[in-house]
């Protein structure tokens, strides 16, 4: 708190006047940024761009706004502060679920996606997928750079679902930028 107040210019009896203690400032910073994140996706989902395109998009938004998250705040939460770590998951997990069935559909829809693929199944293994290569101790920053990871994993899952035109579309897309 001591920390915070400084880098804010404030006294800490200010922060107090607005959060209760240091447990409702994380909560209430998580949260903060958790609806901004999904604001932003759901701005990235209503252009309604290629389904591949999207995922790359979203990532690349995502990266972004956790600034690469080197220290693993996600961790330090699960560490010291589970319970709000189990509220944050869960609402990620519920937010995913239902963005990524649209765009799964959508990239059906498309013929982008293969027709017979189960929609929720999908959108979980993605779910532990991208949360699981955060995982520090599996893979070690010092070894494996944030954004290689997350590009690396997508086309991995992309390629899982994609059609013939789908995959000419993934392969093109990592042409032009990799």
């Amino acid at each position: 708190m001591d920390q915070i107040a400084q880098e804010m210019g404030i006294s800490k009896k200010t922060i107090y006047t607005h959060f209760k203690d240091k447990r409702e400032l994380i909560k209430s910073c998580t949260f903060y940024l958790f609806e901004n994140i999904c604001a932003g996706v759901e701005h990235i989902i209503s252009q309604e761009i290629n389904p591949i395109d999207e995922f790359f998009e979203i990532k690349t938004f995502v990266l972004r706004n956790l600034k690469d998250e080197k220290s693993s705040p996600q961790y330090q939460l699960q560490k010291y502060y589970p319970k709000i770590y189990q509220t944050l998951i869960s609402k990620q997990l519920e937010y995913m679920q239902e963005s990524i069935v649209k765009t799964l559909y959508r990239g059906i829809e498309k013929k982008l996606f293969r027709k017979e693929i189960d929609l929720d199944f999908i959108s979980r293994i993605y779910f532990v997928g991208m949360t699981g290569i955060k995982n520090s101790d599996l893979f070690p920053r010092a070894s494996f750079e944030m954004n290689n990871l997350l590009n690396d994993y997508l086309e991995y899952h992309l390629r899982s679902i994609v059609t013939e035109k789908g995959l000419t579309i993934l392969t093109n897309y990592l042409q032009k930028n990799t």
